[in-house]
């Protein structure tokens, strides 16, 4: 086995009297790819801190190989002090590595670099922080939550960036897709100590419940040994005096042992207050238009939403999905067109802007708005404390100020705020962020279980392929299409990735003005190089053909079944037409990847 760039064993750390990390591991060899997994607040982040040097254990052995480059992405990275993204960038390169890279790096995540980083907003902040981690590729890289606030198109790019890398990766993420397609070890942080498998994310959750499972088995084990010692202690022989003080002594330690043993915390209980049910239409929008100056937004879109959908929206930043999502709720006006809500509406929306959190507040005081501390959860009226318990928040914590809360502790308290609110339409705007992945099961459920009508506007792809029933997509100069299905439903109608069919959306949220435009055109044209999603469409084109090849041969095969047409001639002509599709959707992959790669051929 290769030798470790990055050590650290035996790790401790206590804040307060609870002691967040008693035993913790974590060793990186050159080239792994190693997920941290573990529930909000169990100290995934203050864990890679230490590794990444920016926070000091209260004991335990921490080795960083000499001269190996360490690079660590914060979740709220700290930008003061820099005129422009491109100086804030460029202050992360060490000496040799190459400047030209910051530059590169910015221009492919939609930034120019003359931005000023207090103007940034979440979206363009995340990407010029990944700018500066990337760029020295370094030895080891240590990423938390780092597609928090990206669209889809950049974790697609991100993800194709990051298996181009050399160097080894530490991750921390909620996107369940971006650990799967990237990780190769699994470190899951529970209760203070760590434990390793050597294989990915993929594997986690089935090993998890062995382990839990091992952990009860062990914990009845223990229970049954006390019954049997305490049975002793009342009616067994008491001749032997030195036997039985060494048998009460052993009493006692089980019962420390049962006592101090960190069990695995309870799980969330999450239920959304429902409203009376509305009426079975909700939203009706007919050829609705909507421009800003120039730059059509939307056009001629028009859906029908019924009680019980679930719409996903995605699409890149900037694309108008919050447009889209106010339009069709009523918060703004069409240009043209038509928009009809249904009858008996109540309408919450969870906006996932920590901005509505007071970090002053206290979490009873966030969750009450500092109305004493009983909370009204639909018509019924509970203790605060109580209902935060439901959300995994202990009684101690109630007075706890929100500023010092985690990411995804910040995320619970605001859905546990939105669900206690009567609903029949939730309106979410990317609900995963910062959530753990049991938190996110949780919410799966109770989504699932929701009587009423859901807008969901999320990146998180395996999230949408849980809940959505369709998904709606922008397709480029305002057009926005609806496909049935979740996200991975939608890929395979439209025949091509999210990012091929709407190239003409800029990443960044903030249109440039006509002048600024012209100038950033000019140097892009004089040095004519591939743009970011030509880039992207010649990395998974191969995949989409051999994808698309596969499923021909597969079709193939059962038509060549001679007695399938008089069995089952349904089955016989939708598996004809399937094959007439895929390969026009072959033959259309493989000209693109044709004239990418001549195109390619002809700049370099």
């Amino acid at each position: 086995m290769a030798p470790p760039l990055l050590s650290l064993q035996g790790v401790a750390l206590t804040f307060g009297g609870t002691p967040l990390l008693e035993s913790a591991d974590l060793s990186v060899a050159a080239g792994e790819r190693v997920c941290l997994v573990g529930r909000n607040g169990s100290g995934k982040s203050t864990l890679l801190r230490i590794a990444a040097g920016l926070a000091e254990a209260d004991r335990g052995e921490i080795f960083r190989q000499p001269g190996a480059t360490i690079r660590y992405l914060a979740q709220e990275p700290d930008m003061s002090g820099f005129e422009t993204v491109l100086a804030y960038v460029e202050a992360g390169l060490g000496p040799g590595d190459d400047s030209y890279r910051a530059r590169y790096l910015l221009g492919e995540l939609g930034l120019t670099g003359d931005e000023n980083p207090a103007s940034l907003s979440g979206g363009e902040a995340r990407r010029t922080a990944l700018a500066r981690t990337l760029a020295p590729q370094p030895d080891i890289l240590l990423l938390d939550e780092p597609t928090n606030h990206l669209d889809l198109t950049t974790i697609e790019w991100l993800e194709s960036e990051l298996k181009s890398q050399r160097g080894a990766l530490v991750l921390i993420s909620h996107d369940r897709r971006f650990l799967t397609n990237l990780s190769r070890a699994t470190v899951w942080l529970d209760r203070g100590r760590t434990r390793r498998i050597d294989r990915g994310f993929g594997e986690f959750e089935a090993w998890q419940e062995t382990v839990y499972a091992e952990e009860e088995t062990e914990r009845q084990k223990l229970d049954r040994k006390i019954a049997a010692e305490e049975h002793w202690v009342r009616y067994g022989v008491t001749a032997r005096r030195k036997r039985n003080v060494r048998r009460m002594a052993q009493l006692s330690m089980l019962r420390e042992t049962r006592r101090t043993e960190r069990r695995a915390t309870g799980d969330v209980r999450m239920a959304a207050a429902e409203a009376e049910q509305s009426g079975t239409l909700v939203i009706e929008a007919k050829a609705v238009n909507k421009s800003f100056g120039d730059r059509q937004i939307i056009s001629n879109f028009s859906t029908r939403i019924v009680r019980g959908d679930r719409v996903g929206i995605v699409g890149p930043n900037g694309a108008g999905k919050t447009t889209l999502v106010k339009l069709l709720t009523g918060n703004i006006e069409p240009d043209s067109g038509s928009v009809r809500l249904g009858a008996a509406l109540d309408m919450v929306t969870l906006d996932q802007r920590r901005d509505s959190l007071d970090p002053n507040d206290t979490l009873t005081e966030a969750m009450t708005e500092g109305r004493g501390d009983m909370i009204t959860v639909g018509s019924e009226t509970r203790h605060v404390i109580g209902y935060l318990k439901d959300f995994l928040f202990s009684p101690e914590q109630a007075r706890t100020p929100v500023r010092v809360l985690s990411g995804g502790e910040r995320g619970r308290v605001l859905l546990a705020r939105a669900l206690a609110k009567p609903s029949n339409l939730l309106v979410l705007d990317e609900p995963t962020n910062d959530l753990d992945l049991e938190t996110l099961d949780v919410l799966e459920e109770m989504l699932g279980d929701y009587t009423g009508t859901i807008l969901l506007i999320s990146h998180d792809r395996d999230f949408l392929d849980r809940v959505a029933t369709s998904v709606i997509a922008p397709d480029g100069n305002g057009r926005w299409l609806e496909y049935a299905g979740g996200y991975t439903d939608m890929l395979a109608q439209r025949g091509t990735e999210l990012a091929a069919r709407t190239s003409s959306v800029r990443s960044p949220t903030k249109p440039r003005s006509e002048p600024q435009a012209a100038a950033s055109a000019a140097p892009a044209q004089a040095k004519k190089r591939l743009s970011f999603h030509q880039q992207h469409a010649l990395k998974t084109l191969p995949s989409r053909i051999e994808t698309l090849t596969k499923e021909i041969a597969a079709l193939q095969a059962k038509l060549a079944d001679p007695a399938l047409y008089a069995r089952d001639r349904g089955t016989f002509d939708k598996a004809s037409a399937a094959v007439a599709q895929k390969a026009a959707e072959l033959e259309a992959a493989e000209t693109e990847w044709l004239e990418l790669e001549i195109l390619r051929e002809e700049i370099g």
